[in-house]
């Protein structure tokens, strides 16, 4: 769908925190989109920006083989914000000079403003200094002509720099990390005071445009919808509902990899609380045959995937005249499986690896552009009720991807009593809405025990709870350890099969939240 937007360009440079700069600019209610700094020249003059941010990145400038976009940007008439790797690259461009640093500069720094304008509008010079971070091992030594220091540092001279006649500005902190406390009046002097960006990007107005481009996509067509029951997949069915009726024909695929009484209790939600048309199938025994003795977790998410694809092609010709398929895509999906640098993908996801190539359904992906608590507001927008809304998310490949190893019926047996448990428990807790995401995971090794007087060999879950925003950066749950030890205790006490828990404690990244 081609819904036009006032936006901001971000040109990615490999930064871990490309997607933080994103989610701070629509936070200021201002679209923005993150492509490749490949991107051309001529499909930036398409997408029509109102300014360019050029990301950081763990490059050096001063490497021959450094990622470099093309400088013609500058000639566009938009102002161009550069955020470290991305000011250097600038300056380089411009004809300044950029070195590395004899003293690099990494975490918190005092930033000393020498310029009360452009970025920093309403802020104070002189005295007054602003913690801001930095992560760099280069620096600006040198303005390219026509450039003016507008901040400093300790370790850095040209810590935010500026054109004196055209918009073009760079800092080599970034102003879209936390610690940097003036990050927020940054961004929204770039965005506002320099692109003269409007405040118009809100789910009001997102389902509006949307609504309109559904109705004008589909026409008299029928479309049908992936419904897992989840955020993502119910926030899609109500949003093309709303635009197009009862054209629309939900279809619930129960694939054998859904946890205790989730298929049940879906169902009856959809069908008490909603107007939507609902379509059960029962495919468990399909996608177990599938998956027989298949261990690796790619081919895993590539089996699940086409064997949606296929179940909703032929419901499809059940119903006849349908042309399109509706599915909860969102933007972390398309960042994690498409790769803006050359590097490896991280993982396919089972609505977006490449799935519809091999479709006879057109796509509608009315959640691509958005992130997840973005997609909850648009649910609330759109009069869902909380309880669908705030569920913690669920994998499309289900249990699938938290067993590590072949998937049998028995493993899914036990998978799926320890699951009940660390539900059952954080949510009596009251840590279920506290935390992003909490579920076991079964291994694929089994460890010795004592149980009773006897010599046990068996199962080893893994407890995985993560604090997140949008999925794309996340930390691992803080938990009282009171908590950690009663859900350790029943799992061990009432799961046949399993004697060791283990807690994960790790990070995204390096980590990535679900173990496939």
């Amino acid at each position: 769908m081609n819904i036009q937007h006032e936006k901001i360009l971000i040109l990615d440079f490999g930064s871990q925190t490309t997607q933080l700069i994103a989610r701070r600019i629509r936070e200021q209610k201002v679209y923005c989109e993150i492509h490749p700094y490949t991107l051309s020249l001529d499909r930036i003059r398409e997408l029509a920006p109102m300014g360019i941010v050029m990301s950081g990145g763990p490059a050096s400038v001063c490497d021959d083989d450094a990622p470099v976009s093309d400088p013609g940007l500058y000639q566009l008439g938009v102002p161009v914000l550069g955020i470290c790797y991305g000011a250097q690259l600038m300056t380089q461009q411009l004809g300044g000079r950029v070195e590395q640093a004899k003293k690099r500069e990494f975490g918190k720094a005092d930033l000393e403003i020498l310029f009360r304008g452009g970025l920093f509008a309403g802020l104070e010079t002189g005295a007054r200094r602003y913690q801001v971070w930095m992560s760099h091992g280069d620096r600006i030594e040198e303005c390219p002509a026509d450039f003016e220091a507008s901040s400093q540092s300790d370790h850095s001279p040209f810590a935010a720099i500026r054109h004196k006649k055209e918009p073009f500005v760079g800092v080599q902190f970034h102003p879209e990390v936390a610690h940097t406390l003036i990050g927020t009046d940054v961004l929204r002097n770039f965005i506002f005071g320099m692109c003269n960006c409007k405040p118009n990007w809100t789910m009001h107005s997102f389902v509006s445009t949307t609504v309109l481009a559904i109705r004008k996509m589909v026409g008299e067509d029928k479309v049908i919808c992936a419904l897992s029951g989840g955020v993502d997949s119910s926030v899609t069915a109500a949003l093309v509902h709303r635009a197009i009726g009862d054209q629309l024909t939900c279809i619930y695929v129960n694939n054998g990899l859904m946890r205790t009484g989730e298929t049940e209790s879906i169902l009856q939600f959809f069908r008490e609380k909603t107007r939507l048309k609902v379509i059960d199938v029962d495919a468990s025994e399909y996608f177990l045959k599938e998956l027989e003795g298949i261990v690796d977790p790619e081919e895993k998410r590539k089996r699940i995937g086409y064997g949606f694809i296929n179940i909703f092609e032929q419901e499809a010709a059940k119903l006849g005249n349908v042309k399109y398929l509706a599915q909860g895509t969102l933007y972390p999906d398309v960042i994690e499986s498409v790769s803006f640098r050359g590097a490896a993908v991280i993982k396919s996801h089972h609505n977006v690896g490449g799935l519809p190539e091999v479709m006879k359904l057109d796509l509608i992906e009315p959640l691509r552009d958005l992130f997840k608590d973005e997609v909850r507001e648009l649910g609330l927008e759109l009069g869902l009720p909380e309880e669908a809304i705030y569920r913690q998310p669920f994998p499309g490949p289900g249990l699938g991807i938290r067993i590590m190893g072949e998937i049998t019926a028995e493993r899914l047996d036990v998978l799926r009593k320890a699951d009940v448990i660390v539900l059952e428990d954080m949510k009596t807790s009251g840590y279920y809405r506290k935390v992003w995401q909490s579920f076991a995971v079964l291994l694929p090794i089994q460890t010795v025990g004592v149980m009773g007087d006897e010599r046990t060999y068996e199962n080893v879950i893994a407890l995985r709870c993560v604090d997140s925003v949008d999925a794309m950066t996340a930390d691992w749950s803080k938990l009282p350890y009171d908590l950690l030890g009663r859900i350790s205790n029943r799992i061990i006490n009432e799961v046949r099969g399993v004697n060791r828990v283990v807690f994960d404690i790790s990070s995204k990244p390096p980590s990535t939240i679900e173990w496939e």
